[in-house]
């Protein structure tokens, strides 16, 4: 085989996973969101593209397959995509497209699996198709040995109604649902580790976020809004085509309100949380918001124990999502980590509110009396009546006018 010939047309082929699962008038809903959420993210990058679905599957046609495949990769609701070699559904074309894609990888000694599949049942089942193009494989590479089980390389085959693809690797996408298939919510994001995971859950699971970031002002570090606002940024990376909006609201005069009223330093993460809801359940409307998501993790400071929990939630009506309610930190930070909001160096992220022993029982009548004495409700309206916005696109991050 001439390895220096000019290679094949080539496609991206897009997998979905969790799909199939659903009806009929739901699965082509589900793919035709997947298909606009696809076509947005590849037109804001500029990319030429073209589809075609047959069954369980998404084809898609452009002159920068690499880059196609790289950018989709991130977009919810796809379980894998690879660059495949397009080719004629005759065993001549596809052993000969599937030997020269071996020989770049292939060496002596190396196992190797075809794995091959056919839509149609006339001809030569699959089974004797892997046959077949293993064979050729075996003959053009000299000392390769077959091992069908863990095998030091895969390439797979597919003859389909349109034609044959041959194609080696498969490009791990996020799973979960189509960005926006399950509604808006709004997410209390802050500087640290945990609400951007949750942010991102949300997102895997179809949800359409707006971010909603507490600014304490005097009483948070110095680097924890613009912290915030880089986890925006990274996170809007996963939802390229759809501009993520992050709404900043100054909780500054809440902590004010409470040192100049003398509340007790114990209650003071409780209501800072119960405040956090009230505000975002005032603004739920305002974004067409469903529910607000929260990075609370069970047990993990003294604000989130079970009997906290409870006094918090009581704050609002408002659905309550906590996606990281079950996980260890270090599920979450792995999380972090793999989709690009972990900060090895984050700066000064201080909350400088919290008390020496906060409650990890607060009663909830104290609570409620405490927020008597700020007039809670005052201070939540003049937070919702004045927020600034910020929009993350693409190439960077904008302030909304």
């Amino acid at each position: 085989m001439d390895c220096g010939a000019e290679d094949p047309a080539k496609l991206v082929m897009v997998r979905y996973g969790e799909l199939f699962l659903k009806s009929e008038p739901v699965k082509r809903h589900f793919i035709g969101r997947l298909l606009r959420n696809i076509g947005k993210v590849l037109s804001a990058e500029g990319l030429d593209h073209r589809f075609a679905t047959p069954r369980g599957r998404i084809l898609v046609y452009g002159p920068e397959p690499e880059k196609i495949a790289e950018i989709i990769a991130r977009i919810f609701g796809i379980v894998d995509v690879s660059v495949c070699s397009i080719t004629g559904t005759r065993l001549e074309d596809l052993s000969s497209e599937a030997v020269r894609l071996a020989s770049t990888r292939l060496f002596a000694g190396m196992s190797f699996a075809v794995r091959a599949k056919r839509q149609q049942k006339l001809g030569l089942d699959s089974q004797e198709l892997g046959a077949l193009i293993g064979s050729a494989i075996y003959a053009a590479v000299p000392g390769l040995r077959v091992d069908l089980s863990h095998p030091d390389y895969e390439i797979f085959v597919e003859v389909r109604d349109f034609g044959g693809i041959v194609y080696d690797s498969r490009i791990p996408a996020p799973g979960g649902l189509p960005w926006g298939t399950q509604g808006r919510v709004l997410v209390l994001l802050s500087s640290g580790i945990d609400s951007p995971v949750a942010s991102w859950l949300s997102m895997k699971r179809g949800c359409a976020v707006t971010h909603l970031h507490m600014d304490a002002g005097r009483w948070a570090g110095s680097d924890v809004t613009e912290a915030a606002i880089e986890n925006h940024r990274r996170l809007s990376r996963w939802c390229a085509g759809n501009p993520l909006s992050l709404i900043i609201v100054n909780n500054e005069p809440l902590f004010n309100a409470m040192q100049e009223e003398r509340i007790p330093p114990r209650y003071r993460c409780v209501i800072c949380k119960r405040f956090m809801l009230r505000v975002a359940a005032r603004l739920l409307g305002n974004e067409g918001a469903l529910a607000i998501v929260t990075g609370e993790n069970l047990g993990q400071v003294a604000s989130q124990t079970l009997p906290n929990l409870a006094v918090i939630s009581e704050a609002v009506t408002a659905p309550i999502i906590r996606p990281l309610i079950t996980y260890d930190k270090e599920e979450t930070v792995t999380i972090a980590r793999r989709i690009g909001t972990f900060d090895t160096h984050p700066g000064d992220l201080a909350c400088r509110a919290v008390p020496g022993m906060p409650s990890t029982a607060a009663v909830l009548e104290e609570v409620k009396e405490a927020e008597s004495k700020l007039r809670i409700d005052v201070l939540v309206e003049s937070s919702c009546t004045h927020v600034r916005f910020v929009t993350a696109l693409n190439s960077g991050i904008r302030p909304e006018p």
